[in-house]
């Protein structure tokens, strides 16, 4: 089952434009070279096309990887584009939620409540 819980899973985006036709072993590789991480260690890993219109969500179980797709009958995803060296950038389960909703979240802001630092 898929599951983000907890404070150790965490949510990157693939900043930038991602080729979908990818799969699990393509968009593997990807995250070791381009956003510098493990596909293996249980983060969650989140492309979106040129169009904006479809989303791939790479995950590890533990037993398996998991591939997971969106895509919009109409509209497109808000999705940050080149940030300059910024290759990914880390989300909560709640700010992805909201994304894969619609939300805009550069038009969004989150409470500045008290949370207990994860290390890294």
């Amino acid at each position: 089952m898929l599951s983000i819980g907890g404070a150790t899973t965490r949510v990157y985006l693939a900043v930038g434009v991602t080729d979908m036709r990818k799969g699990v072993d393509g968009l593997s590789g990807l995250v070791r070279s381009r956003m510098e991480s493990d596909p293996a260690s249980g983060h969650l890993f989140v492309f979106c096309n040129a169009g904006r219109t479809r989303l791939k969500v790479l995950y590890f179980d533990g037993s398996g990887t998991w591939l997971c797709a969106k895509r919009l009958e109409r509209g497109r995803f808000e999705w940050p584009e080149d940030l300059g060296e910024e290759k990914k950038i880390a989300l909560g389960a709640t700010e992805l939620a909201a994304l894969v909703d619609g939300l805009e979240l550069t038009q969004t802001r989150a409470r500045r409540w008290w949370r207990r630092k994860i290390a890294a």
